[in-house]
C-alpha cells in the first residue's frame, strides 16, 4: 500500500501526477490541514510536500504528530520554520539547483527587457506611434550590454548560471555572497560596494531573516539614476515600498521583477510604471525544471520511507 503524504501548499494537479503514482496524496489545497482532513486522517501522516515560500509553522506541524519529513517542491525553504522542525526532529528536504537554469534564463530575459525597454518598444509599435513617426522620449538609445557592469547578489547555483549568461553578452560581472566563490568574477566584500560599482543589480540570494529588505533605499540610491534592479529570488529581499519610491523619484531607471512582497501581486503603483517589467513568479516554470523538481521530491520521499537519509536535505535544518 502506498505511503501517505500530505500536500500542504496549493499546487496545480498536473504537477502532482508523477508523485501521486508513487504515494497516496492527501491534498489540503493550501488550506490548514485540519480544515480539510480529520485528526484521525492526519494522525498517520509522516511526510508532507510544501512550496518553500509557503509559511509553515510549528503549530501546523503539530497537527501531524507523526510528521518526520517536510519536502519542499523547489529550491527555496524560507517559509518553513526550521527551528521548529529541528526541535521536533523533522527533517527538511528541497530540490537544490533543479530549476537553476530556467530561473537564470528569466533573470536574463528581464535584464534585457528592462535595459532595452522592450515593453515600451512593443507598445510603440502596437499603438501606431512608430507608423505615425510620433517622437517618444522612452525610445532614446540606451547603453548596450558590452561593458555594462552587472552585479550579482548571491553566487549559488542560480547566481553562477546568471553570471555565465551575462558574461556571454560581453558584460563585466561582479558579485557579493556570504562567502567568496571559486569563480572568474570580481568579488565585493559587501552589498554596498557591489551596488556602488554596478549599473544593474541582479538579486539571486536565498531568502531569510538576514536578507529581509536588505535591498533598501540606500542600496537603490547607490545604483544611481541610470541603475536597474532585477529580482528573481524572493520578494522579501527588496523593500518594495522603497523600490516604488525610487522609481517614482527617478532615483533608479528601471526594474525587472519575477517575485513580490505578496503573491499573487495585484495591480498597484508598481505595476503602473512603464519602465518596470513584471512576470508572475515563473522563473522555474518550465517543463524541464518541474521534472527535475519532481525527481528530487520523489527521491527525498522514497529515501525517507525506506529509512535512509534524504539525498537533498536542507543543511541549515
Amino acid at each position: 500500500m502506498p505511503e501517505r503524504v500530505l500536500v500542504y501548499s496549493r499546487f496545480p494537479k498536473s504537477l502532482m501526477l508523477r508523485i501521486g503514482e508513487r504515494f497516496d496524496l492527501l491534498d489540503a489545497a493550501g488550506k490548514p490541514p485540519n480544515e480539510v482532513f480529520t485528526a484521525e486522517q492526519l494522525s498517520g501522516v509522516r511526510a508532507m510536500i510544501t512550496a518553500g515560500g509557503t509559511p509553515l509553522s510549528g503549530n501546523m506541524m503539530d497537527m501531524m504528530p507523526k510528521l518526520a519529513a517536510i519536502v519542499c517542491y523547489g529550491t527555496g525553504y524560507d517559509g518553513v520554520d526550521l527551528k521548529a522542525a529541528k526541535s521536533r526532529k523533522i527533517t527538511v528536504g528541497h530540490s537544490p539547483g533543479a530549476n537553476a537554469a530556467s530561473v537564470a534564463d528569466i533573470a536574463v530575459i528581464l535584464l534585457l527587457a528592462v535595459t532595452r525597454r522592450l515593453l515600451v518598444a512593443d507598445h510603440y509599435v502596437r499603438s501606431g506611434d512608430w507608423a505615425a513617426a510620433k517622437p517618444s522620449p522612452m525610445m532614446r538609445p540606451q547603453p548596450g550590454m558590452p561593458g555594462r557592469k552587472i552585479g550579482i547578489y548571491g553566487m549559488g547555483e542560480i547566481g553562477r548560471k546568471i553570471a555565465a549568461r551575462v558574461a556571454a553578452f560581453e558584460a563585466e560581472v561582479g558579485y557579493f555572497s556570504r562567502s567568496r566563490r571559486d569563480v572568474p568574477y570580481r568579488y565585493f566584500p559587501n552589498l554596498e560596494a557591489l551596488a556602488d560599482w554596478c549599473s544593474v543589480l541582479m538579486i539571486a540570494v536565498r531568502a531569510g531573516a538576514d536578507t529581509h529588505h536588505v535591498v533598501n533605499a540606500d542600496i537603490l540610491k547607490r545604483l544611481g539614476e541610470d541603475g536597474c534592479v532585477v529580482n528573481i529570488a524572493r520578494g522579501s529581499v527588496i523593500d518594495q515600498q522603497a523600490l516604488v519610491n525610487a522609481l517614482t523619484d527617478k532615483t533608479i531607471a528601471a526594474a525587472g521583477l519575477d517575485v513580490y512582497a505578496r503573491e499573487p501581486h495585484a495591480p498597484d503603483a508598481l505595476t503602473a510604471f512603464p519602465n518596470v517589467v513584471l512576470s508572475p513568479h515563473i522563473g522555474g516554470h518550465t517543463l524541464e525544471s518541474h521534472t527535475a523538481m519532481q525527481d528530487c521530491v520523489i527521491a527525498n520521499l522514497t529515501a525517507f520511507f525506506e529509512g535512509k537519509p534524504l539525498p537533498y536535505v536542507v543543511r541549515e535544518a
